[in-house]
């Protein structure tokens, strides 16, 4: 009765082709979310009012 809500799936034939681009894709976000406000302000400089 209990197997089904403690069933974790490792058991399953294609765990690697699952958890290795789960990894991949939180360890991306990871990195993107740091460096989010350099990326952004060198994608969009913000203008001074000394350049206007």
């Amino acid at each position: 009765m209990l197997d089904a809500p403690l069933h974790t799936g490792a058991q399953h034939p294609d765990l690697l082709w699952i958890l290795v681009p789960s990894f991949l894709s939180f360890v991306a976000g990871l990195g993107l979310g740091s460096v989010s406000d350099r990326l952004r302000n060198w994608l969009r400089p913000q203008r001074d009012a000394a350049n206007n």
